[in-house]
């Protein structure tokens, strides 16, 4: 009997010991409150930007802005012919004129991005033919054609705008009468043209 007691005596103290060395873990089964499981998300613009930061002018590969300089003539060009087309026709002493298309436009337009601000500019040299319906002295209505152009348009400076006007001899022998045409159509369409080229300018700095 008393060797049965130490047997239970000693198979208690090991089971205590047991319990002493074990470890304890709980799977949670219920899922209900816990956070929910991070998903992957594409960043907005702003987030890429860093903080709600303006974004940075110029290409990805000059995020400094320190020299980026970059071409706008295929756009520029074809935005100033199709302006230009657009100048409504004129009336003179001596007849009535319209341009007739805009032959060519030259140049070159550039947007450049120096310390993160933004610099336009642009120097064209623009050609236009020009239709007109003249009367001669001798009240007889003509059908003349010639030619107009802007030897130098550039940016900021178009209060110094110039326009050259050629009508051959040929169309009007009367020297007086052509030279008197001529300075009609530079006074009539010069204006227009500046004006024109203005609203150009405005599109430009917001390119």
């Amino acid at each position: 009997m008393e060797e049965d007691a130490q047997d239970g005596v000693a198979a208690e103290k090991e089971n205590e010991l047991k319990k002493a060395s074990s470890y304890r873990y709980w799977v949670r089964s219920e899922v209900t409150g816990a956070a929910p499981a991070l998903l992957p998300r594409k960043l907005t613009e702003r987030e890429m930007s860093g903080n709600g930061k303006p974004l940075p002018l110029g290409s990805l590969w000059n995020q400094a802005g320190t020299w980026e300089e970059k071409s706008l003539n295929s756009w520029a060009w074809k935005r100033v012919m199709d302006l230009l087309q657009g100048v409504e026709p004129v009336e003179f002493e001596d007849g009535n004129a319209h341009v007739a298309e805009v032959s060519s436009c030259s140049g070159d337009a550039t947007l450049v991005t120096v310390r993160q601000k933004k610099r336009v500019g642009y120097s064209f040299e623009i050609s236009m033919t020009v239709k007109m319906e003249v009367f001669t002295a001798q009240g007889v209505k003509k059908d003349l054609e010639g030619t107009m152009k802007v030897p130098e348009a550039c940016y900021g400076e178009l209060d110094d705008l110039q326009l050259e006007v050629s009508i051959t001899q040929s169309q009007i022998p009367d020297s007086a009468q052509r030279k008197r045409i001529i300075q009609a159509l530079v006074a009539s369409f010069l204006p227009a043209i500046r004006c024109k080229l203005e609203q150009f300018e405005s599109e430009l700095k917001e390119r």
